[in-house]
């Protein structure tokens, strides 16, 4: 997924893009309201990593504007305030999921999962297509019983595909998910990864649909 981050805190900041990065997310990570509200606008991300208490304003205005604008993006608080009124209030402006600081890095890993799976639906941990089986969660791919090594960015295109089964997914969306802030942009990674997942799970699971993107057939 493409995710804004959005900490003052450096050492925290760091810990969390590490972790995230390392289960192939693509972070965008910023300090401020400011910046974070211009990555906002400009950047279709499928998930908000949200603080508080930030150097030039409070994350809930932020919160707040978002969904004025109509955005639907999911929104995960992260924050050191835990008195009950405050959660309350950022849940009230729209956040959907609350994790009090300190935390455990493997529990953001399964909030962010349980508030994505909100959002697409009935997520199964493990969907099958054919004799391709690819668990989500613990980011493994099978193909007849044989786990299959995939590379970040080849795991980053096959997470997108099997969260939305059969739906078309644009070249743009893949490389949202691919890239960062300040990163290339190569114009064929998306075409070469494609074709790499095709050689390993088969040349019939992943369709192109010309000019549109791509799609797992079902």
């Amino acid at each position: 997924m493409r995710i804004l981050l959005i900490e003052d805190e450096h050492h925290l900041g760091a810990a969390v893009q590490e972790q995230l990065r390392s289960e192939s997310h693509a972070v965008d990570w910023v300090q401020t309201l400011a910046d974070a509200d211009a990555a906002a606008v400009a950047t279709d991300y499928d998930l908000l990593l949200l603080d508080l208490n930030l150097p030039d304003g409070n994350g809930i205005d932020l919160l707040k504007s978002m969904r004025e604008r109509g955005s639907s993006c999911p929104v995960l608080i992260l924050t050191a305030q835990d008195q009950i009124s405050d959660r309350i209030a950022g849940l009230n402006a729209g956040a959907d999921d609350y994790l009090v600081k300190p935390f455990d890095l493997e529990e953001l890993s399964a909030r962010i999962h349980a508030v994505i799976r909100r959002y697409v639906g009935n997520l199964k941990q493990v969907v099958d297509f054919g004799d391709v089986s690819v668990d989500i969660t613990a980011k493994l791919v099978r193909k007849n019983g044989e786990e299959i090594a995939l590379t970040r960015r080849e795991w980053a295109i096959l997470d997108q595909l099997s969260r939305r089964p059969g739906t078309v997914i644009s070249k743009e969306k893949f490389e949202e998910a691919l890239y960062e802030f300040g990163e290339e942009v190569e114009s064929n990674a998306v075409e070469v990864h494609i074709s790499r997942l095709r050689k390993k799970l088969g040349a019939e699971l992943i369709n192109t649909q010309r000019g549109v993107g791509y799609n797992l057939v079902i």
